[in-house]
């Protein structure tokens, strides 16, 4: 199984090989993509900054995910995950956007359940979502959506075609 810094190291090593950048946009993982990420050497030339947006209100003031959107449909959602990392992309100026939502415990919000998590990626041909069902404590499943969140950007990276 893959640990975060092992799916960090992929992730940074492949934006430096593609000369590309990134930036994050966190919920539940509260700067734990970040964190994990900037332990990585060489990490300087690629990763621009990211946003902690753990208030809803953040979502839409920090990161531009539409507020009837988070109105109508609550943070845990797949549109605002996608949202989020379009956002992190636009606002820090990066080539890659990643992002993480949901709902790590120990109570359900908003009628979502505890371990229900969405991540995403946005790059220069879009974005892609993954849901993720996830178990454990509270701790587990922050650590599984940061493992999970790199390994989204890693796959991305690897089916995206390089900018010439």
């Amino acid at each position: 199984m893959d640990t975060p810094d092992v799916a960090a190291a992929a992730a940074v090593h492949r934006l430096v090989d593609r000369r590309e950048t990134l930036a994050t946009a966190e919920s539940l993982t509260g700067g734990l993509v970040a964190a994990t990420v900037v332990e990585i050497p060489g990490v300087s030339s690629v990763y621009r900054g990211g946003l902690v947006v753990y208030a809803t209100d953040l979502k839409h003031a920090l990161a531009g995910v539409a507020q009837d959107l988070l109105d109508e449909r609550g943070p845990v959602d797949p549109d605002v995950a996608a949202g989020l990392a379009r956002g992190a992309r636009e606002r820090c100026s990066a080539d890659w956007g990643l992002a993480t939502t949901g709902v790590a415990g120990p109570e359900p919000q908003d009628g979502k359940p505890v371990g229900l998590v969405y991540v995403a990626c946005a790059g220069p041909w879009g974005e892609t979502v993954r849901e993720l069902k996830l178990g454990g404590n509270r701790a587990a499943i922050r650590t599984e959506s940061v493992t999970s969140a790199l390994l989204l950007l890693a796959d991305c990276l690897r089916e995206a075609p390089a900018r010439s």
